[in-house]
């Protein structure tokens, strides 16, 4: 089990309220008590991971302890970064009476279906594939299946929406010619680097540029799609009380993952009522428990399933976490 802590990224998810953001934060206490420079990533709007840590958290890294660093990022500030680059690269591009209208759209586009995930989305690929030198491990607070999918889809997603763009401006044939490096082909090496100088460098320099941003952007998603996709580099962790709604999201969630040909490292069952609690109440509840843990046992019998019992009180500050990290490291993390 401590091979989760020995990847590069962990993601550790769940239905909301099963204690996936308190997993986390005491996993990267965990880790860096181990030596490892680690980075906890939250993307909850809720900002619950700094709650967890008992400290103010922002979209850049704030050092918990020596070691330990967190993330909260802002989903609405991702997005106006996002709109503010896209503004500025399109400036370059844009006739000047065309700017005012372009600054409407952007702002129309900020209330968009989607926009918000795919500005998270960028910023996750980009913690990816950028903090290697920074980190041994990065653990990311969040549901990790949807996000996961869409990063696999991103590279098909955006060769298919540049090929659809060009088949509307076919008067450009230079932008035609960019498309051979966007599309993928069948037995082509998609995630290795391009040498843009030299491939783009029979079209003009607007042409190039417009070609750059995408080709990097490209790049980008195809290289957190490969981490992914490592189970050398990545590890899932879900956590689950032994209830009903969280076994039936779970199974679902790792049904999702395993079609995708992406390994799930283990299930955590947290909150399993201590044999020593007592009354005619708490009795009950463990007789209906232990039905939901053997059913647990035969859904996931392939995977470990290490079990945290229920704390006596809310888990919050360092203090604690270390606690619960100690308890996780019982448990064979």
């Amino acid at each position: 089990m401590s091979s989760l802590l020995k990847g590069r990224f962990l993601w550790v998810g769940g239905k909301g309220g099963v204690g996936k953001t308190t997993t986390a934060a005491a996993l990267g206490l965990l880790a860096a008590q181990r030596g490892q420079r680690c980075l906890v990533v939250s993307t909850d709007p809720a900002h619950s991971l700094g709650d967890a840590y008992d400290q103010a958290l922002s979209d850049q890294p704030q050092a918990i302890q020596p070691g330990l660093e967190a993330i909260e990022i802002d989903p609405d500030q991702e997005v106006e970064a996002h709109l503010e680059r896209v503004v500025a690269q399109m400036q370059h591009f844009a006739a000047p009476a065309m700017l005012k209208e372009l600054k409407r759209q952007m702002q129309l586009t900020r209330l968009s279906p989607g926009t918000q995930e795919a500005a998270l989305l960028e910023r996750i690929a980009k913690i990816m594939t950028s903090t290697a030198d920074q980190y041994d491990l990065v653990i990311f607070d969040t549901a990790p299946t949807g996000h996961t999918l869409r990063l696999l889809a991103l590279p098909e997603a955006m060769a298919a929406w540049t090929d659809g763009l060009l088949a509307h401006n076919k008067k450009s044939s230079e932008l035609g010619k960019v498309l051979e490096h966007l599309t993928p082909r069948s037995g082509q090496n998609l995630t290795s680097p391009l040498d843009d100088g030299e491939s783009l460098s029979h079209l003009e320099e607007k042409t190039q540029q417009v070609a750059q941003v995408l080709l990097e952007r490209r790049r980008l998603f195809y290289q957190a799609r490969r981490s992914i996709q490592d189970p050398e580099l990545n590890a899932f962790l879900f956590v689950m009380t032994p209830e009903k709604l969280p076994l039936l999201e779970t199974r679902r969630a790792i049904t999702s993952l395993q079609e995708a040909q992406i390994p799930v490292a283990a299930v955590l069952v947290n909150r399993v009522l201590p044999a020593a609690a007592d009354g005619q109440f708490l009795q009950a509840r463990r007789a209906q428990e232990a039905l939901y843990l053997a059913e647990i046992d035969q859904q996931f019998a392939a995977l470990p399933r290490p079990r945290l019992p229920l704390m006596e009180t809310d888990i919050q500050g360092v203090a604690q976490l270390d606690q619960l990290a100690q308890q996780l490291a019982a448990a064979g993390f």
